[in-house]
């Protein structure tokens, strides 16, 4: 065989493999590498899609992505189809799967504020809260309301009715719907980071401890060493479980206001915006300057 044939030969097979190659379809395909199903979760998507230049993801709710891998935040439990289409040119291959998210064991409330969103589990232990933090969420008092108080390294206070468009330098944190909550102190809800708490007036107003109707406040704290836990103890009667002395140290909380204040949630996603909003700076009434502003709550169902 000659050169030149060699070379024809060669070439052929170049332009043959170009155009085998073009040819082919590309072929959608992704696994869910999540196994959790109860709502509130994040769901990971691995993409396993063959010959493909780019990718639409649809994660059936309203939601979509172009990445190559993907994850998704579902709030809410329900029935969800997640459809992926894989494109080459104009070709294009689509698989989905369905997904059903079941409801959570507990109560969870979804908070979408102008700094990110913060996800709280309300407690079983404290049924009086708990109901009248969800009858105000599902009436939408909340929204449009400030963090109208925020002391670094303490807490981030919201929920007063009043600091609903309000002016800067508006002195807030007096208003409510009108009605109190009679206290609900349970030994297994201490103040701990992220510990969702009602506000309440001082003793000399409220000897029986009753909490705001819709003011909360979210803890941030400090660590808390074991002498200082140990004195809290004795001064406070209280006898902190070795996992909330752990915790508490570890990761900070209030336990100055145990007894005091009733806690009726926890926070379980978002503890960086917790951070944010509790770094914000704020006027000599501890207001932040640039108002944090819930912008919807709802309940996961």
């Amino acid at each position: 065989m000659t050169f030149s044939k060699h070379r024809t030969l060669a070439f052929s097979l170049i332009v043959s493999a170009i155009l085998v190659t073009g040819c082919q379809k590309p072929m959608s395909s992704f696994l869910i590498a999540t196994e959790d199903r109860k709502a509130p979760t994040l769901l990971e998507f691995n993409n396993t899609s063959e010959n493909a230049e780019s990718y639409e993801w649809d994660f059936g709710d309203g939601t979509t992505s172009s990445s190559f891998n993907a994850e998704h935040q579902y709030s809410h439990s329900g029935r969800y189809i997640i459809t992926l289409k894989a494109k080459k040119g104009n070709k294009v291959s689509t698989s989905e799967q369905e997904i059903i998210l079941e409801a959570p064991t507990d109560c969870h409330i979804l908070m979408e504020t102008s700094a990110g969103n913060m996800t709280f589990r309300l407690s079983d232990a404290t049924p009086k809260h708990r109901d009248n933090f969800i009858k105000l969420t599902k009436e939408g008092f909340y929204e449009g309301l400030l963090f109208h108080r925020v002391i670094q390294g303490f807490m981030a206070q919201g929920g007063d009715p009043n600091s609903k468009d309000a002016q800067p330098g508006k002195s807030l944190g007096s208003g409510g719907p009108g009605y109190t909550v009679p206290a609900e102190f349970v030994d297994s809800l201490v103040h701990i980071k992220g510990a969702l708490a009602a506000a309440r007036l001082g003793d000399g107003a409220n000897p029986e401890k009753n909490s705001s109707g819709s003011q909360f406040y979210i803890v941030q704290g400090k660590p808390v060493d074991a002498k200082t836990i140990a004195q809290m103890e004795a001064r406070m009667g209280i006898t902190y479980t070795d996992k909330q002395k752990a915790v508490l140290a570890e990761y900070g909380g209030t336990p100055f206001l145990d007894k005091n204040y009733t806690v009726y949630g926890q926070l379980v996603k978002g503890f960086d915006v917790l951070d944010a909003i509790c770094a914000t700076k704020t006027d000599n009434r501890d207001r932040p300057s640039t108002d944090v502003v819930i912008l919807k709550m709802s309940v996961i169902e």
